[in-house]
């Protein structure tokens, strides 16, 4: 089978560079064989490109014709392996990231600017939503999930991770006493996220795991709205340290329970499609976060400035190292 590509390509080098050995030599085959795929491509064009002596070889019209298309041809292919070649190694084009609405909100967005200046050929098309978006289905090149991820085809890197306490305003605690470990939630209204009744499940502060039954009289499957609630004394919540960290600093919420750790499994991860020949700019990406973030992220420490304010943390350099 005849290869259009692989004929253009030694007629080209036998033209530049004036006879068929001068072709071999560049391309590393044999002279027969830089004769034999000369006289395909004549075969298949039905047309002599080129007149050859024994020591002279000259173009043909339709040679020189199809020589100059060749040229441009052959340039634009090379051109087009570059371009793919520099996308590689250097961030560029549209990227697509889902992340659920409130962390991208407060943790994701203040950071774009900085992004933005880093990487100035890459276009930020962010969509913000709780819902478990199919990465692959609806053309996302990543997400970040808050979770105890499932195993799946997609590739994941952990961000960070997601450390949940429980808290209330000091006006409900004024009112109704301050519960000191999980077991005394019970006595208590507690802010759940789908069903009035739920269990969480914690370790103690000597490791033992354990879990408690907790009830009250308002649910609601939005982070933002529990938080409010919270801070307005309607009851206890099972907050992300991510999703408090402010009202945490200013005393609005309270943290309780001292010691005790809550789902422990569930952490931060950006996922995506293929772990292998990822692209530059989703690579710079997941980095830039990971590198934002950090196995002991800010949000932990409610007094520490966030990155991108003020005496915040310093820019993250992008380590090179592989995001899978």
């Amino acid at each position: 089978m005849s290869d259009p590509l692989a004929e253009m390509s030694v007629f080209s080098r036998i033209v530049s560079t004036g006879s068929l050995s001068g072709a071999a030599r560049e391309l590393g085959i044999s002279p027969a064989v830089v004769s034999r795929r000369l006289s395909a491509l004549e075969a298949r064009l039905g047309v002599r490109l080129v007149n050859r002596t024994t020591r002279s070889l000259r173009l043909t019209d339709e040679g020189a014709t199809y020589y100059e298309n060749c040229t441009r041809l052959l340039s634009e292919i090379e051109e087009a392996d570059a371009a793919v070649a520099a996308g590689r190694s250097e961030p560029r084009g549209p990227l697509r990231v889902a992340l659920p609405a409130a962390f991208g909100h407060l943790h994701v967005a203040p950071l774009v600017p900085r992004f933005a200046a880093r990487y100035p050929n890459v276009q930020l098309l962010i969509s913000l939503s709780d819902r478990n978006v199919n990465v692959i289905d609806e053309g996302f090149d990543l997400a970040v999930r808050i979770a105890k991820l499932a195993d799946s085809s997609l590739a994941a890197r952990r961000l960070a991770p997601n450390h949940r306490v429980v808290c209330a305003s000091p006006d409900y605690l004024r009112r109704h006493g301050t519960p000191r470990t999980p077991d005394e939630l019970v006595a208590h209204n507690c802010l759940t996220t789908s069903d009035l009744t739920m269990t969480w499940e914690y370790t103690a502060p000597g490791g033992d795991q354990g879990s408690v039954r907790v009830t009250g009289r308002y649910a609601c499957d939005n982070w933002e709205v529990l938080r409010e609630w919270a801070i307005a004394g309607l009851g206890v919540a099972l907050k992300s340290t991510w999703d408090i960290r402010e009202p945490l600093r200013t005393g609005a919420l309270v943290q309780l329970c001292p010691g005790y750790t809550f789902d422990t499994d569930v952490a931060i991860y950006a996922v995506y499609p293929h772990r292998r020949l990822l692209p530059a700019k989703t690579r710079a990406f997941i980095e830039f976060l990971a590198d934002s973030f950090g196995p002991d992220s800010y949000w932990d420490h409610p007094t520490e400035p966030a990155p991108g304010t003020s005496g915040g943390r310093p820019k993250p350099r992008i380590k090179g190292r592989a995001a899978a």
